[in-house]
């Protein structure tokens, strides 16, 4: 376990923003973790926890607490079955997965973060969720002041959510299991359309594992979607908001602002999402609210190779990046009646 006191938290998030924590813990194994969360909830200390920092967006104040970077490691791969700590890289994990022939995660290829950090938000993309795969997840409940693990269903995942992101002061993940398929090197049936179109093969069908992981990627690339610290696009937390899921009337009543403000024949991205439920884009709200691409003069602009990532141009603060988050709200909000939500966790600030 490695200790620092007023530690820079910026280097610790894909934001590159936010002010120092109180105490930084490194933690390298669970037991360390678990000590680490037990000291700061006795001393009734607040307790930031951080993996990948792809997900945070950190006050420039900084966390007046212990800030607990989990760095645990531990990759066990036996038959199909993954078991990964938490502190694992997720894009090395998946690309393991791949090597080793087997699907179910190979479209999740590129996501930034540590593998203990995907069932909280129930990770997705490209037509896959960690979800589909994880069957258990090791935990220290805070609350009991004991290690669990809870199966998939337990977790109540839904899109972009989990028991863990429902009750966030409760549980820090230590470990997840993934059953994984061993389709002889092919993957898991495509279910993305784009990816779908860029492969050659339709929705449903199968191609090879790396030929599946290589499109991902150079997809992700071509919106800013892979680190790459000379390319200020990638200096984000990727989607900064998550698709609105309206239920019947508020669809109906949004499908009219589209036509008010676009034109009679305008239709906008429409998806199943339960019975009554229907998703639609919010890249798509953000670029028809006006808000194109490299949107934005200060230090805070839009990606300029895709509308749903807000960006650190290189000096830029929370509050620049605030400002612009709340900017955007407010209007695609005004123009379609939709109120945006942000994915980020954020730590001292809120929209």
């Amino acid at each position: 376990m490695h200790v620092l006191h007023d530690a820079p938290l910026a280097p610790l998030t894909t934001f590159r923003l936010g002010g120092p924590a109180t105490r930084l813990v490194t933690a390298t194994t669970d037991a360390e973790v678990i000590d680490a969360v037990r000291e700061a909830d006795d001393s009734g200390t607040p307790l930031l926890i951080i993996g990948g920092g792809s997900n945070l967006v950190i006050g420039d104040k900084g966390f007046d607490g212990t800030a607990l970077r989990i760095a645990t490691q531990g990759v066990a791969l036996s038959g199909t079955t993954l078991e990964l700590a938490a502190g694992e890289i997720w894009t090395d994990a998946v690309a393991r997965t791949v090597e080793a022939g087997l699907a179910g995660i190979e479209c999740l290829a590129g996501i930034p973060g540590s593998a203990g950090a995907t069932p909280i938000q129930n990770v997705g993309a490209y037509g896959q969720e960690v979800s589909s795969t994880i069957t258990e997840v090791t935990a220290y409940d805070r609350r009991a002041g004991e290690t669990v693990t809870l199966t998939g269903e337990e977790c109540a995942f839904s899109y972009r959510h989990s028991r863990f992101k429902a009750d966030p002061e409760r549980y820090v993940v230590l470990r997840v299991r993934f059953e994984l398929e061993d389709a002889a090197g092919l993957s898991a049936p495509v279910r993305y359309a784009e990816t779908a179109r860029v492969l050659g093969v339709e929705p449903g069908d199968r191609v090879p594992l790396a030929d599946a992981r290589e499109t991902v990627l150079r997809l992700r690339a071509g919106k800013g979607m892979v680190l790459d610290p000379e390319d200020h696009d990638t200096w984000s937390a990727g989607s900064f908001f998550t698709n609105p899921i309206l239920g019947e009337e508020r669809f109906a009543a949004f499908q009219a602002r589209v036509r008010e403000h676009l034109g009679a024949d305008a239709v906008p991205p429409a998806y199943p999402a339960g019975e009554g439920l229907t998703k639609t884009s919010a890249a798509w709200l953000i670029d028809k609210a006006g808000f194109t691409k490299g949107y934005g003069t200060g230090p805070a602009r839009i990606s300029t190779k895709h509308t749903l990532a807000l960006t650190n141009r290189g000096d830029a603060t929370t509050e620049d990046l605030l400002a612009l988050a709340r900017e955007v709200v407010a209007g695609v909000r005004d123009v379609f009646g939709v109120t945006l939500v942000n994915e980020p966790v954020t730590v001292g600030v809120s929209l």
